[in-house]
């Protein structure tokens, strides 16, 4: 991986939408090249968003309360919630870079964060006519949900890394496309897990400070 240092912002719990429009402002400034590469690190209230892909048969029954919200990413149907780490990415790529190559990068240091934290996960290669297997695997159960585009070369969304939430709302609709996928999280993997200490990790995997 190559030396890409990032400025961490960091939050508690934002409402989607408006982490929205403020992730609006900080791509433009990166296009503008008026801030550097960027990672903001927080967590929202319980939502489920979904990518322009997701199918309505994925989608979770309204009797359970819990908004579903449209969003520019790629990938499908995820579920954002307290006690899960939300990394949005406002990076500037490379002449040539794409997308798909930093979420590559993306993968492979969630996946030595979660090794730091003694977990170990795994990226996956997609088989030809799958389902997208994009994301952190543990076990063959998924633990970090990544869905990401880019607009002028800068990067925006990011990642998801089940960290001590509660897991029943990913049973309520179809998670990544994926019916039969497992969500975990680092607290039913290890039996526990500091917030603060995950943050600082992950922080500290992409030279973010």
């Amino acid at each position: 991986m190559q030396n890409r240092p990032l400025t961490l912002i960091q939050d508690d719990l934002v409402d989607y939408e408006k982490a929205m429009e403020r992730m609006a402002d900080l791509v433009q400034e990166r296009q503008d090249d008026l801030r550097p590469d960027t990672l903001w690190l927080l967590s929202h209230p319980m939502v489920y968003t979904v990518g322009r892909r997701t199918l309505t048969e994925h989608l979770p029954d309204p009797s359970h309360g819990i908004p579903v919200v449209p969003t520019g990413r790629g990938g499908q149907l995820t579920y954002h919630g307290p006690g899960q780490l939300v990394g949005y990415l406002i990076v500037k790529l490379g002449p040539h870079e794409g997308v798909v190559d930093y979420i590559r990068e993306v993968e492979l240091r969630l996946v030595s964060a979660l090794g730091v934290l003694g977990l170990p996960a795994e990226r996956r290669d997609t088989p030809p006519g799958s389902e997208l297997l994009t994301g952190v695997w543990t076990g063959g159960r998924k633990i970090v949900s990544i869905g990401m585009r880019a607009s002028k070369a800068v990067t925006s969304h990011g990642f998801a890394m089940n960290v001590n939430g509660d897991l029943s709302p990913w049973d309520l609709a179809v998670a990544c496309g994926m019916p039969d996928v497992d969500m975990t999280s680092i607290a039913r993997e290890t039996g526990e897990a500091d917030f603060d200490t995950v943050r600082a990790v992950v922080a500290q995997e992409f030279q973010a400070s």
